[in-house]
C-alpha cells in the first residue's frame, strides 16, 4: 500500500548538538585499516542487554569487540549531525528490548564535515555496544565495505540513519540468515504487504528504477534501493571482491552479483516513511545508478563473449517473506 500523504518535517537540531553529551576520557583507538579510525567506548565489551548476549571468544576483533556478535548493525552516515544521536538512541533502545540475539551498533562515518564525528564519538563512549568507524573518503558503499570487512559477527546488516524503515522488520530480516535459510535479506517497499508513505516523485523514480533492473539486468528482487539489508558474513568476502561501486549503486551491484551466483535473497515487506530531511540528491543518484546499470550490462556481455556458447547463469528465485 502506498500513501502520498505529506510527512511532518523533523525538528532542526542546534549546531552544537555534540555539547549535549558528556565525553568519557577512557576509550580505545584502533585502526582496522589504513586511514580509518575506530572509537570503542569503555562499555564496548559489556554484555548486550539482549538474552543471547555475552558469548565469549578470545581476543579483540578489529573493531575492538571481545566476542563475536550474532549481528553487527551498521549505520552509514555523512553529515548527519541532526539525526544521528536521536536515531542511535532509538535504535539502541529497540535492540536492547526486542532483539533476541547478541548485537552491536557500528556508526560508519564517511568523511563528514559537520559535527557527526564528534557526536559519534560521544555515543560510542556513552552507550554500551556502540562503535564509531571513521573513513576519510565519502561513499556509502565504501563505508559498508569497511565495516563489513572488519566485522566478526555472524551477520552484518545496515539501515539508513533516518530509520525510515519500521524497526519491527529487523527480526524477520535477520532470522532467515541466522538460521542458515538464506544468504541475503532485503527490505522491500514494493512487495505485497509493504506500506509506504512518500511523495509521488520518489515513488515514480523508485518503481521506474526497479523496472529497469528487471528489464535490463533480469533482476528477480523487487526493491534494490531500500536502505535495510542484511548479509551472512560467510559470503561477504567473495561478494565484496566482485563489487566495484563505492557509492549508492553498491546495493544494486551487490544484489545483482548475489543473484548471478545463485545465492538466496529473502525479501521482507516493510513499513517505510519518507524522511523529509533526507540528504540524498535524487537526480545525481539516479544518474549514477543508470551509469552503473550500463556498466553491469557491458561486463555481462564481455563475460558471455569470453565463454564459448556462453549463456546467462541461472537466476535464483527471490524468497518472499512476511
Amino acid at each position: 500500500m502506498v500513501s502520498h500523504s505529506a510527512t511532518r518535517p523533523r525538528p532542526r537540531r542546534a549546531a552544537n548538538a555534540a555539547s549535549a553529551f558528556v565525553l568519557d576520557a577512557s576509550h580505545d583507538f584502533l585502526t582496522p585499516g589504513a586511514d580509518t579510525e575506530a572509537v570503542v567506548g569503555s562499555h564496548a565489551s559489556a554484555p548486550s542487554p539482549s538474552p543471547a548476549a555475552g558469548r565469549a571468544a578470545p581476543g579483540p576483533g578489529p573493531l575492538g569487540q571481545s566476542a563475536p556478535f550474532d549481528v553487527d548493525v551498521i549505520v552509514p552516515v555523512h553529515n548527519e549531525e541532526r539525526a544521528l544521536a536521536r536515531s542511535i538512541y532509538r535504535l539502541h533502545r529497540f535492540l536492547s528490548v526486542e532483539l533476541p540475539f547478541s548485537w552491536r551498533i557500528v556508526i560508519a562515518d564517511n568523511a563528514s564535515r559537520d559535527l557527526t564525528p564528534d557526536i559519534g564519538r560521544a555515543l560510542a563512549r556513552t552507550l554500551p555496544l556502540v562503535t564509531l568507524l571513521r573513513l576519510p573518503e565519502q561513499g556509502r558503499g565504501r563505508a559498508l565495505r569497511a565495516a563489513w570487512s572488519a566485522s566478526q559477527a555472524r551477520v552484518v546488516c545496515y539501515m539508513d540513519v533516518d530509520l525510515s524503515t519500521d524497526l519491527k522488520a529487523l527480526l524477520p530480516l535477520l532470522a532467515p540468515l541466522l538460521s542458515g535459510h538464506s544468504e541475503l535479506a532485503i527490505g522491500t517497499r514494493l512487495g505485497t504487504g509493504a506500506h509506504t508513505e512518500r511523495g509521488i516523485k520518489r515513488e515514480l523514480i523508485s518503481r521506474s528504477y526497479n523496472f529497469l533492473l528487471r528489464a535490463l539486468l533480469h533482476a528477480s528482487f523487487s526493491d534494490a534501493q531500500c536502505g535495510f539489508k542484511a548479509v551472512r558474513c560467510d559470503v561477504v568476502p567473495d561478494l565484496l571482491a566482485g563489487v566495484h561501486d563505492q557509492g549508492w549503486f553498491f546495493d544494486t551491484e551487490l544484489l545483482i552479483l548475489a543473484q548471478r551466483r545463485g545465492l538466496r535473497i529473502h525479501e521482507v515487506p516493510v513499513d517505510w516513511v519518507e524522511d523529509a530531511d533526507s540528504r540524498v540528491d535524487i537526480l545525481a543518484t539516479a544518474m549514477t545508478d543508470l551509469r552503473g546499470i550500463a556498466r553491469l550490462r557491458k561486463e555481462r556481455r564481455r563475460a558471455h563473449t569470453r565463454q564459448p556458447g556462453g549463456s546467462p547463469a541461472p537466476l535464483t528465485g527471490v524468497i518472499q517473506g512476511s
